[in-house]
This record gives C-alpha cells, structure tokens and sequence, in this order.
C-alpha cells in the first residue's frame, strides 16, 4: 500500500510539472535585474501610456511634435513625414518638465541625430543630463522614477538616427542581457512596450553596441 501511495504522489507531481501553464509562475518569480518600480516609476508610467504612442506619432505623417496628431493634408508630400521618435520622445520630456532638444531650436528632421549630439554636449549637461554606464543602470533609474533614454547616432548624418524611452520593468537578468531594457518609442513601427533590441532593429551597428543611455531625475 505504501508503494501504491508513492506512485500516486509521483503521478500527481509529474502533472503538476507538464501541465499547461505550469511554468508560468516560475518564470513570473524571476527576481527583477534592477529593483521594484517605485512611486515615482508609476507615476512616470501612467504619463508614458497615457500619451497613447500606438495610435499617434505615426510614421509617413507629418505630425505636430507636441501631440503626435496630423497637421497637414492628406496630400502633403513635404520633409518631415517619414518617423517621430525624436518628436515623441521631446513631447515625453515635455510633460514630465524636462527638456532636450526639440523644436523649434531644432527641426523635426533627422533631431534623433542632433539630440544624441546634444546629450553628451555641455548644454545637455547643463540642462541636468548624465550619461548612463549601461543597460542595467539605466533600467534601474527608469524604475526610480528618471526620465532615461536610450539614443542611437547615425553614422551617416543624412541617415536618421534613432531615441527611444526606457519604461519602467520588472526586468528578468537573463531578459535584460538578451534584449536590453524594456522601452517606449515612435518609429517605423510604434510600441507602448517592447525591448531595446526590437525597438532599434532597422538601425544597422544600433544594437547593442551603438545606444547610449542618458537620464534626467524628474520633479516630485
């Protein structure tokens, strides 16, 4: 009898194990790489989601840089249509009450390139931005509550370059050396939420060696 009993553990124990959805709650257990998202991260989260990037900020539109919707005809066949991270990712700024490089100091028109140049320029500095070691840093500071971003210069200057926001994650280690943080951005394909490695992937040389992280803490 007692055989039989053990058997019948063994039997419940391998159904536990291969039954559907049984690895979930392991992989959902996987401790975040950078520490929980705090006050501040959520609030910076609602701001990123409210700002609705999947339905504006659309690429072969020209786009008003502030609200991401259309400001010209349907005929319009102008500079400026092509993609809006730069312009998504200054409006972000904007809301939060951080500036960077945005119209009309610049134009809409490869700024993805000028602000990566303006990061690292001494009026970045000045305007309160630093520059992040790495990936896991920078994931660490979106969950605190900093305004990071993740900037990509084109080698070709008449090439666009490419910015990205990184949101606040709960960010497995293994996800985060694989893909990078997890970020929102406006491009040729728009994502409330995607990895960094999927949101540069039509950037050749951007991934992972190319991005640089910058970060501005942002008012209480």
């Amino acid at each position: 009898m007692q055989a039989s009993g053990d058997l019948k553990i063994r039997l419940l124990m391998l159904l536990v194990l291969v039954a559907p959805g049984a690895v979930r709650p392991a992989l959902s257990a996987e401790a975040s790489c950078c520490g929980p998202i705090s006050e501040q991260g959520r609030r910076l989260l609602s701001v990123l989601d409210g700002m609705n990037v999947e339905s504006l900020w659309l690429a072969h539109e020209h786009v008003n840089w502030e609200t991401g919707e259309p400001d010209r005809g349907p005929d319009y066949t102008g500079p400026g249509r092509s993609t809006h991270c730069s312009a998504f990712a200054a409006a972000a700024g904007k809301r939060l009450g951080v500036y960077m490089l945005r119209p009309p100091e610049h134009g809409q028109v490869l700024l993805a390139n000028a602000q990566a140049r303006w990061f690292r320029s001494p009026a970045g500095r000045q305007s309160g931005w630093r520059a992040v070691e790495d990936a896991h840093a920078a994931q660490t500071l979106a969950n605190q509550g900093e305004l990071v971003v993740v900037v990509y210069e084109s080698a070709d200057p008449h090439r666009p370059g490419h910015i990205a926001i990184v949101r606040p994650a709960h960010r497995p280690a293994r996800l985060l050396e694989e893909n990078g943080p997890e970020i929102i951005q406006a491009g040729q394909r728009n994502h409330a939420k995607t990895s960094t490695k999927v949101g540069f992937l039509a950037h050749a040389g951007a991934w992972p060696g190319g991005v640089l992280y910058y970060a501005h803490p942002i008012a209480p």
